[in-house]
């Protein structure tokens, strides 16, 4: 093989090769450990009578539980022993 032709091989390989990459991984953030805020309920009463009951997390309405049903003769139980 020629001078030239090693040259112009060795040329090529140097352009050819990939260049090195760095990567950055970033850490994720560290996750804030948030308390979630207690359950509790809300009567809602209409003319003096209780129709539903909220079952609630903070601001959340989590759902609607009717007084009638066991669950809720329990709840309203404990808030008539606790006044």
């Amino acid at each position: 093989m020629s001078d030239e032709a090693v040259k112009t091989a060795e040329a090529v390989e140097e352009t050819t090769q990939a260049a090195p990459t760095i990567t950055v991984a970033e850490a994720p953030a560290p996750e804030v450990a948030v308390e979630p805020e207690d359950v509790h309920y809300q009567a809602v009463e209409k003319e003096g009578t209780v129709t539903a009951l909220w079952e609630m997390q903070g601001q959340k309405h989590l759902r609607t539980i009717d007084p009638r049903s066991i669950e809720g003769k329990q709840i309203l139980a404990l808030f008539e022993t606790a006044a």
